[in-house]
């Protein structure tokens, strides 16, 4: 590890300062109000200006006041747990897409995985690999929240750019989701379980779960670990999302990894959105710097064994924000509109996809009052068929992924990891041979359907 290494906290190198700043993670959290208008545990944050004005901020935001009281009020007893699942929450929050959707947006920017398993370069590949890691967290900064997925939902992306996704929720209790991406040069799978911690006005989200990327040219296997995200101002103030920590992406085959470190968000916007940190060998000597903006771009150059950029060489950028559209509602980019829209959808679409929940249509039409109906009666019929399941002593069992019996350790707690079973490319060989041309806007959802039960 080079002696300059920020995790080693040691002077000098081009990101010396990394470790002070890592070490004040919670310099943003000093700008609040504690106990405002009553509210004991409240607390707000501007995270473009000081203390001075947060008392301001907290009069900000998408709450009317009388909503944004009560809604307090009644989620003040949650604060310390884990809410990803135990509430229910108004749609006023809500964004039209669900969680498995969420998860196909990695696959906007996945031409640098192709670049990755095209190099000749085993550190270039990390830089490329590490990249497309990084390139999500525009959509990531979102401030509002995607539906809970059914249990059964699926989400379907056919033929983007060469990438075929399929997603499912194989869990409900605890919410579990899996996914699987695959094109000529790489495969991508995910089982993901998400946990939070509510802290009244703010909540952090631990990604727990495993991220393997393998890459078909030489069968490298790359691991990903993400830093949490934190979400502020939740009930009060402007809501805005942050990362800070480190994302390690490590490639299993040959031992060489990225380290990078999202800067925390500190006083009047500083540090706010910035990435730093290396590509090292398997001896943990650094390679190349990376450097950049997780919002804007990511930029890369060879650098010696002190970590310092050697000479004759400049930075060069390998990742910049595609055009997003103007004053968008809902913050999406025009890759997340189609995600939302029927282009990307295969033939003959699985009835339990995402984009027929009638929730999430009525949100996108604008219509909050029916989207709200919609998902309190989908919630209903998922108690209802739980409660069928277990009267008749059946257990659920997912129809494109299956469990197995590794549990993989993450630094927010064990995971159990699902796998691709295959039989979802049957199931599309088939379909794409059907001369059933129904339009896919005209299928009831269904994730009931294709639910496979086991006693």
């Amino acid at each position: 590890m080079a002696p300059n290494d920020p995790k080693n906290g040691g002077g000098g190198g081009f990101f010396a300062s990394i470790a002070s700043s890592i070490s004040s993670l919670g310099s943003a959290m000093t700008k609040s109000v504690n106990g405002l208008v009553g509210y004991e545990g409240l607390e707000v944050i501007n995270p473009e200006g000081s203390t001075e004005d947060a008392a301001e901020e907290a009069n900000r935001g998408r709450w009317k006041q009388e909503d944004r009281d009560g809604y307090w009020k009644m989620m003040q007893k949650y604060i310390g747990s884990d809410v990803t699942s135990m509430v229910t929450l108004p749609v006023i929050i809500f964004e039209p897409m669900t969680m498995l959707q969420k998860m196909a947006e990695l696959m906007e920017y996945s031409h640098l995985l192709d670049m990755a398993d095209e190099t000749e370069d085993p550190y270039m590949r990390m830089v490329y690999a590490s990249s497309w890691a990084i390139s999500v967290y525009y959509a990531f900064q979102r401030t509002w929240k995607p539906f809970n997925p059914i249990l059964g939902e699926t989400y379907e992306m056919a033929n983007y750019n060469g990438v075929n996704f399929i997603s499912e929720q194989v869990s409900h209790h605890p919410p579990m989701s899996a996914g699987h991406a695959e094109n000529e040069h790489f495969t991508y799978d995910c089982t993901s379980k998400l946990k939070t911690k509510f802290l009244g006005n703010s909540i952090d989200v631990y990604p727990v779960g495993r991220t393997r990327v393998t890459l078909k040219r030489d069968g490298v296997v790359l691991d990903l670990v993400p830093p949490l995200t934190k979400v502020h101002n939740l009930i009060f103030g402007r809501t805005w999302v942050d990362s800070p920590g480190e994302m390690i992406m490590t490639n299993l085959t040959t031992g060489d990894k990225v380290v990078l470190y999202f800067q925390p968000c500190g006083w009047f916007g500083s540090g706010r959105y910035e990435v730093d940190g290396y590509v090292y060998n398997a001896s943990e000597e650094p390679k190349i710097l990376m450097t950049g903006k997780w919002n804007e771009s990511m930029s890369y150059q060879q650098c010696d064994g002190e970590g310092e950029p050697l000479p004759g060489t400049e930075l060069k950028e390998v990742w910049k924000l595609a055009d997003v559209p103007k004053e968008d509602k809902y913050q999406y980019t025009h890759f997340a509109h189609k995600i939302n829209s029927f282009d990307t959808a295969p033939k003959k679409l699985l009835p339990s996809d995402s984009r027929l929940r009638p929730d999430r249509y009525a949100l996108e039409m604008g219509d909050m009052s029916k989207s709200g109906y919609e998902k309190s009666s989908m919630e209903e019929r998922q108690r209802a068929e739980k409660r069928t399941r277990e009267e008749k002593g059946q257990s659920f069992t997912p129809k494109w992924f299956d469990i197995t019996e590794e549990v993989t350790p993450t630094p927010w707690g064990d995971l159990e990891v699902y796998q691709f079973n295959g039989k979802y490319l049957e199931h599309r060989e088939a379909a794409d041979k059907s001369e059933d041309n129904t339009d896919p806007k005209a299928i009831p959802f269904n994730p009931w359907q294709f639910q496979d039960m086991s006693t």
